[in-house]
């Protein structure tokens, strides 16, 4: 078992070159496209060598994993670069979606000629109230300045009057504010800004792995209901796109037709007119929900109304 070698070389061919003796690739191996990740067959009886020839003979091979005896899993690495739509968070749980890529020389700067890595909404902090997240901003700050490291938790540690004061004799707001400059225009901000380290981490929920086209799911027996993702109704709710909304919620769902007679007439049995029933689509959960009414002797009246063209 392991690397397949190549009968001229005697070496592993290109390949099979990151598969250990096992058959399966070694931990930490950088693959490449069209490598083999787990080898299925294994050399078993060589021919020997024609009279007169050095070249070994071409051995012959069996499969080795097959059934179910063997479960393999392999966990693959990408190096990835930030985009539009990963997901981010920092140490408080303050989490993120990135929303816009902006060149350097667009991004704000502050007195020093330092750009950050991260404008974060200030909203999400009253939200999710990460009152830890701004004193990590404060503490980092002022351990950067000190050369020292700051324990900053609810039971005990720096205390945020310190750090204040620890800013003020380095020369910065005691606030941890700055003075920032736009790149785009090249003035200054009319507020100052909350500007320090925090730390960052890149959560697993990315764009790359999310790309894919969304079926319309299970449906339901009893009613045919498709149902959307909520945020998904509730978003095009809040951009007030309702014939998107109709197609969505019924349209792709469970939209029913059904014949509605109008007034007191009803199809003729004798000449089979049907001039006086309209054909409607309601959704199929609509129709179930009339027909659970009469069941209960509770008869449903639909009122059509006939606009001019």
């Amino acid at each position: 078992m392991g690397p397949t070698l190549d009968a001229e070389t005697r070496k592993p061919i290109w390949r099979h070159s990151i598969l250990d003796a096992d058959g399966i690739c070694s931990p930490g191996e950088r693959v490449k496209n069209k490598q083999v990740l787990v080898n299925k067959s294994m050399p078993t009886i060589t021919q020997t060598p024609l009279e007169g020839s050095a070249q070994p003979g071409q051995p012959q091979y069996r499969d080795m994993y097959k059934g179910d005896a063997f479960l393999i899993k392999i966990l693959l690495r990408q190096m990835r670069r930030p985009e539009i739509g990963d997901k981010f968070s920092s140490r408080h749980g303050q989490k993120g979606v990135c929303g816009l890529i902006v060149p350097q020389e667009d991004m704000p700067f502050c007195d020093s000629g330092i750009c950050p890595d991260i404008i974060m909404n200030p909203h999400g902090c009253p939200f999710r109230m990460t009152v830890g997240k701004l004193i990590e901003l404060l503490a980092g700050k002022a351990g950067v300045l000190d050369g020292r490291f700051h324990y900053c938790t609810a039971f005990g540690g720096s205390k945020v009057k310190d750090v204040c004061e620890d800013l003020i004799r380095y020369g910065y707001n005691y606030q941890g504010k700055d003075y920032v400059t736009s790149g785009i225009t090249g003035e200054p901000l009319e507020a100052y800004i909350y500007f320090g380290p925090v730390y960052y981490q890149k959560l697993k929920h990315m764009l790359l792995d999310k790309m894919h086209a969304r079926a319309r799911g299970p449906r339901a027996v009893l009613t045919r209901w498709w149902s959307p993702i909520e945020m998904e109704r509730d978003r095009l709710i809040g951009y007030g796109a309702s014939m998107l909304l109709l197609e969505r919620l019924m349209i792709s769902s469970d939209a029913f037709e059904v014949d509605v007679t109008l007034s007191v007439y009803c199809r003729c049995h004798y000449c089979k007119s049907s001039c006086h029933v309209s054909s409607l689509r309601i959704p199929y959960a609509c129709k179930l929900l009339f027909q659970e009414l009469q069941s209960m002797n509770i008869i449903p009246r639909l009122k059509l109304a006939r606009y001019n063209e």
